[in-house]
């Protein structure tokens, strides 16, 4: 046999320890040279690719076939060319998720990445809760055409599907900063003053017209805050009795802290709240507008330098340079026009249930109601999630003793 030939090995059958270590003994007894391999099992059937170089060693087919009869593994062989360097390709990680993936939904993504000139080069599931997830590694393909073709099945198909380079700052992210209204919790905290104040409707229609981009915000929030002078400064622990974590939320900053991120938030509310929930959650920053109060109430006017949009972008910039990281490994994520510039300042930006104008202009959006899905697009698959509370289930009842009005998940 030609000594340039290469063999494919496939080899399946019920997965069991010892399998691989097999195999590999049968090859190095005979001297032959491994070019490659790959693995996977699902639902305990294993799947065993090996790319070897047989030479003069054709004899090893025989003694793999008796070995794979011996232990109860089914073997095909195939002689195959020596594969292009793959590895000097443009890769793409292409992330799809949501409550559940019908085939037809994944026909879509898979046709968008061909429709794009990509090749799939493999398939992991991501996790099965609380959305359905996969991440397909795409070698080759214009990413912008893939982009656009993935926004359309996203759209048909009414999943969530994000396309990124696979890159090493796609791998290395240390830094993720988050909104905290609509995001971080699921209430808007000036909504909530207002309701104590006596003009949450009125509160509630600047609100939303700000968050679509309609009106400039430092002005609608200094409209807003007017409203609340006369509230009793006491409305603001009631407030924070009262907000709700969106769901998945402790499992997302808990996680991210064991993997060694520096987790921030930044918001356009009130230093009385997020302090609050920074040492709820074990937030490394925090930064928000201050309320002016006296006697005991809230005067409707801010002090110091005010956080809106502009200002969010600020500080993750100035976080990430107080913390060595360079803006290409930084998350940001929010939902509202207010968010804009500091989801495009950051290395990834990620509209989470954001509208339309928010949607449109970040680099993924996600729409599931759980923020610690988000955790799927960073690459981390839900079973190592689990692991790690497994292993140290102290840490997880201490993260989820709920503040009163602030529920685990």
């Amino acid at each position: 046999m030609d000594p340039a030939r290469t063999i494919l090995v496939r080899c399946s059958g019920r997965d069991r320890p010892g399998i691989t270590t097999g195999l590999l003994g049968v090859l190095a007894e005979a001297g032959v040279s491994l070019y490659d391999m790959e693995q996977v099992v699902v639902r305990e059937r294993l799947s065993l690719d090996l790319l070897i170089g047989v030479g003069q060693a054709d004899h090893v087919l025989k003694e793999l076939l008796f070995h794979g009869w011996e232990h109860g593994i089914q073997l095909d062989f195939e002689v195959v060319e020596q594969a292009s360097d793959r590895a000097s390709k443009p890769r793409a990680v292409v992330t799809v998720m949501g409550s559940w993936l019908a085939p037809g939904a994944l026909r879509a993504v898979t046709g968008a990445i061909t429709a794009g000139g990509g090749n799939i080069d493999r398939i992991h599931r991501l996790s099965r809760y609380p959305v359905v997830s996969y991440e397909f590694v795409v070698v080759d393909g214009d990413i912008d055409t893939m982009r656009s073709k993935l926004v359309s099945a996203s759209r048909d198909q009414h999943i969530d599907v994000a396309i990124q380079r696979e890159t090493l700052e796609r791998r290395a992210k240390r830094l993720v900063v988050l909104d905290v209204d609509s995001t971080l919790i699921q209430d808007e905290v000036i909504e909530l003053l207002a309701e104590h104040a006596g003009c949450r409707d009125e509160v509630a229609a600047v609100t939303a017209r700000a968050m679509s981009g309609e009106l400039d915000f430092e002005a609608a929030l200094r409209e807003r805050v007017a409203q609340l002078a006369g509230t009793p400064a006491g409305a603001l622990d009631e407030v924070g009795d009262a907000v709700r974590l969106t769901a998945g939320a402790r499992t997302f900053v808990r996680t991210l802290k064991r993997l060694g991120y520096i987790v921030a938030i930044v918001s356009g509310g009130f230093t009385a709240i997020t302090d609050r929930l920074a040492a709820d959650l074990g937030i490394d920053h925090a930064v928000a507008n201050e309320l002016e109060i006296e006697d005991g109430v809230i005067t409707g006017r801010l002090l110091g330098e005010i956080v809106d949009r502009p200002g969010k972008a600020t500080v993750l910039q100035r976080i990430a340079e107080a913390e060595q990281v360079p803006l290409e490994q930084t998350v940001a994520i929010g939902d509202g026009a207010n968010d804009l510039d500091m989801l495009a300042t950051a290395g990834l930006g990620i509209a989470f249930n954001a509208k339309a104008v928010v949607r449109e202009r970040a680099d993924t959006a996600v729409s599931v109601p759980y923020l610690d899905a988000i955790l799927f697009l960073l690459g981390i698959p839900r079973d190592e999630v689990e692991a790690a509370d497994a292993d140290d289930p102290a840490d997880v009842a201490e993260a989820s003793t709920p503040v009163p009005g602030l529920p685990s998940r």
